[in-house]
């Protein structure tokens, strides 16, 4: 499902046109991304948790050439499905 095919699923199942679904998608999105920039976790009940988390740095290995290489430390979104989201 790509993000057009959202937007029509969000317009049909809430009786919206789909100008007000795409806006509705893009203020949750905006919302979303605007929260784990600021490092707060975003817990959707039934659906799961969106939260920011430190990665250590570390050394790994280039596998075309097998040199060692330093990976720096870095921020990365985790996400933890809900208990209800694969029923």
């Amino acid at each position: 499902m790509n993000r057009t095919d959202l937007v029509n699923e969000i317009a049909a199942k809430a009786n919206l046109n789909k100008v007000s679904a795409k806006a509705a998608l893009d203020a949750c999105l905006e919302s979303i991304a605007q929260a784990l920039a600021n490092e707060d976790k975003v817990a959707l009940l039934g659906f799961g948790t969106f939260s920011v988390v430190n990665k250590e740095a570390r050394t790994g290995i280039n596998p075309r050439t097998k040199e060692k290489i330093e990976i720096p430390a870095r921020k990365v979104v985790k996400f933890k499905p809900g208990s209800d989201l694969g029923k």
